[in-house]
């Protein structure tokens, strides 16, 4: 565990000096569709290996012709043999320009990977296939779920998951850990014609191939319920995620604490997921389907049984929200980590001894209590000072709605935090406008040494609400009553309100003006304990709950909303107007989802199903509908057909965005 030894830690403004540039990035997963127009057949193209090799040989081309490779994107396997995950050449900076740069490196990653593939072929960041998984064919080409001998699934053939062995050997030990296939049930979206109860008749149940193959009619499929059965249907699933790299290990810790309760809010505002094998669930978003769909506990580790075999009772899939906040500064209270969380006591008692703090302790001892799923016999033997493989091999399947990521071993990468709970939208400007204000909001918790700290059971509680139909509409969250912390005056100088521009006066209260920095910036002071401080209130007296509507753009006097906060930010920065108003377009977006004046993806994909005139309002996703959907979504992702209830046109798409 040599890499987790935080050695002689830098004086501020030596730290400072170190890491006061902001590198961030995004990671943005694709699924390749080919369509059959003939036909009206939209499919997923299983041709990962080939396209990938074209695109790195392509890629590596571009680089030499430059003389260097920051500008050239990179593109990466994934689980699915149908889908690709890009990332920008280089990281963003904090810089206005590159901020603003990030919607032209997505549409060209895109229009980069569209370039080399079939001309019937189609980059798509759809956060689920509705057809995965649905008798018949929905793959190119066809293969036959009974050939399924890593998953031995009932739907999805062996060939859509990634050859490499590490894909195949985790779905497989994932089941055998287990002693049993995943089984993953959504709730069913009952429709006008939905046979009540509704028994699947898509559920191959008298198939004999395989020894799980009866465990579907033996209780695992559950009545009124969209069933499966294997890894890739959760981790098929495509999503946005961003990268942050902090100052030093403190502020890393800090701000991973402080989205934490972010993370629940941006699933729901990014919910993009409402149709699964075939049918329309009664959910918007995917994230109960990844967490049951590599879910190795045994019956001990789930409660099901007394402890014998296993070490401990695990309340969560090792895909799950987070258990236990990190950060050792005095603003994280015990009693926010509040749910029970197991920790492997001898490897929690191995690191204190080597210098870590009890809380991060914890959190990396928690870490270990999974057993490592895919070992290669060749990387058995390591020499822990020089590699990291051993810690990545259990940090790497702790799928969690953030992750804290220490530096690799010899490296100038430093610590970075990732941000992991949102749904891939359908356009290059939404999901855009998703990193630019997740970035611009971290800046602003650690700028105004925010506190939004609530106790770990609301925010799992705010992950299950999130994932309901209409989220937006229909639930409220637990969020933190005051966002400041105590001593940290507010910089709102103006009763919360619903505008787009800023609330907050650009002088200073002596009347001189601010200095304004150009760039965003790494390396914040923590907040200072006053000296008076200490806990008073019960917990329970520091939130409350709220609309999405209130948390994103606030509630009278009484909650500034965190829009407001950025806003107040962005008057920190030197930016000219046209930077002011593309960012405005951004956030904007975000505010109007919050408010109801936009829906989500997941909204409009199920009334664009229930309003087509092949559906008959009986739940199920057919063909027809599936194809019209997918070209649906790829005409509105080019700006060639409009759908302002969900994306006006004038907010979709940035002329001249870097040439792009």
């Amino acid at each position: 565990m040599g890499l987790l030894s935080l050695g002689t830690p830098l004086a501020w403004d030596d730290a400072k000096k170190a890491g006061d540039e902001l590198l961030w990035g995004d990671e943005v997963e694709y699924m390749v569709v080919t369509f059959d127009n003939g036909k009206k057949h939209a499919k997923l193209s299983l041709r990962q290996t080939e396209i990938l090799e074209k695109l790195q040989t392509i890629t590596n081309d571009m680089a030499s012709d430059r003389g260097e490779t920051d500008s050239v994107p990179t593109f990466h396997p994934e689980y699915g043999r149908f889908m690709l995950e890009s990332t920008p050449g280089s990281p963003y900076t904090g810089s206005i320009p590159d901020l603003l740069s990030v919607e032209g490196d997505m549409r060209y990653r895109r229009r980069l990977a569209r370039k080399y593939l079939k001309p019937h072929e189609i980059p798509m960041t759809m956060t689920s296939f509705p057809r995965l998984g649905t008798p018949g064919v929905f793959t190119e080409p066809y293969y036959d779920p009974a050939d399924a001998v890593s998953s031995h699934s009932l739907f999805v053939p062996e060939e859509i998951t990634n050859p490499h062995a590490r894909f195949p050997t985790l779905t497989a030990n994932i089941r055998r850990r287990r002693g049993s296939k995943v089984a993953i049930n959504l709730p069913l979206y009952i429709d006008d014609r939905t046979p009540r109860p509704f028994v699947d008749p898509t559920i191959p149940w008298q198939r004999n191939i395989y020894p799980e193959d009866p465990e579907a009619k033996q209780g695992a499929a559950l009545i009124d319920h969209v069933y499966m059965d294997a890894m890739g249907f959760g981790m098929g699933c495509s999503c946005l995620q961003l990268t942050f790299q902090a100052c030093n290990v403190a502020e890393a810790r800090r701000l991973y604490d402080l989205l934490v309760p972010v993370a629940p809010i941006m699933l729901a505002l990014t919910a993009a997921s409402p149709l699964w094998r075939g049918y329309i669930a009664d959910v918007d978003c995917r994230w109960d389907v990844v967490a049951a769909s590599v879910d190795d506990r045994t019956e001990e580790e789930r409660g099901l049984k007394p402890l014998k075999e296993s070490r401990f009772q695990i309340p969560k899939s090792r895909y799950g929200s987070v258990s236990l906040y990190i950060s050792d500064e005095w603003l994280n209270r015990p009693e926010y980590s509040d749910i029970e969380a197991p920790f492997d006591p001898a490897i929690f008692e191995r690191l204190k001894d080597h210098g870590i703090d009890p809380i991060l302790a914890k959190h990396m001892a928690h870490l270990f209590i999974r057993d490592p799923l895919v070992i290669f016999s060749e990387m058995i033997d390591q020499d822990d000072t020089t590699s990291n493989d051993h810690f990545e091999n259990i940090q790497s399947t702790n799928w969690q709605t953030l992750r804290f990521k220490p530096p690799p071993v010899n490296s100038p990468i430093g610590w970075r935090v990732e941000f992991r709970s949102m749904e891939v939208q359908p356009t290059d400007f939404e999901n855009a406008a998703f990193a630019v204000f997740v970035v611009l909001l971290s800046r602003a918790i650690l700028n105004y040494n925010m506190n939004l700290y609530i106790p770990i059971s609301k925010v799992d509680e705010n992950m299950a609400r999130a994932q309901r139909r209409d989220a937006i509409h229909t639930q409220k969250f637990y969020f933190r009553k005051d966002v400041f912390a105590p001593g940290q005056p507010s910089p709102i100088s103006t009763p919360a309100s619903s505008g787009t521009s800023s609330p907050i006066d650009p002088t200073a209260t002596n009347g001189i003006p601010l200095h304004k920095e150009r760039k965003m910036r790494n390396c914040f002071p923590p907040p200072l304990k006053p000296e008076t401080w200490h806990p008073q209130n019960p917990i329970e007296d520091e939130y409350d709950e709220y609309t999405l509507d209130e948390i994103i753009n606030g509630k009278n006097d009484h909650f500034p909303g965190l829009l407001k906060l950025i806003y107040a930010y962005l008057d920190t920065l030197d930016m000219c107007e046209h930077e002011q108003v593309r960012i405005t377009q951004y956030l904007d977006l975000v505010r109007r989802r919050a408010n109801g004046s936009l829906i989500t993806p997941a909204t409009w994909i199920r009334n664009f199903v229930r309003s087509h005139p092949a559906y008959k309002f009986d739940s199920v996703v057919n063909q027809e509908i599936n194809y019209d959907l997918m070209v649906a979504v790829d005409e509105i992702e080019r700006g060639i057909r409009e759908a302002p209830e969900f994306l006006p046109p004038h907010l979709c798409r940035n002329a001249d965005l870097n040439g792009i």
